[in-house]
């Protein structure tokens, strides 16, 4: 039998609440960087466990696309241009002028594409 995790969209409204949510559902009491990267590492440990595929459930995913959509893109976009290398500034730059005119990929986006990419380890199911 497919394991299953669930989160609940009523439970973040933040990128960074997103991260705590996750981190406790998939990987409990683990550490783990917090950020797209990790994430992206830290969809494998669950299957790591006894190598089957898992179903990641994301329940009220309705209001996390409203609450990770560009308003918090653009604020974490902000934040990423303080951080990143100054060979990046020009790109993350644009992307935020993007996001700024309601255009491109909101934070909700990079979360589903990552899990999407992942399709042979977690099947990624919006309700």
């Amino acid at each position: 039998m497919q394991k299953v995790f669930e989160i609940d969209g009523r439970d973040f409204v933040s990128l960074e609440g997103f991260y705590r949510i996750i981190g406790r559902v998939l990987i409990p009491g683990q550490a783990w960087g917090h950020n797209l990267d990790a994430f992206n590492d830290i969809l494998y440990w669950p299957f790591s466990e006894d190598q089957s595929r898992y179903t990641l459930v994301w329940k009220n995913s309705d209001l996390s696309r409203q609450n990770l959509a560009y308003v918090e893109t653009i604020r974490q976009l902000e934040l990423r241009i303080e951080r990143c290398h100054p060979a990046n500034v020009s790109q993350v730059a644009t992307e935020l002028e993007a996001a700024r005119r309601n255009e491109g990929p909101t934070v909700f986006d990079w979360l589903v594409e990552i899990c999407q990419g992942k399709d042979q380890y977690v099947e990624l199911r919006l309700e």
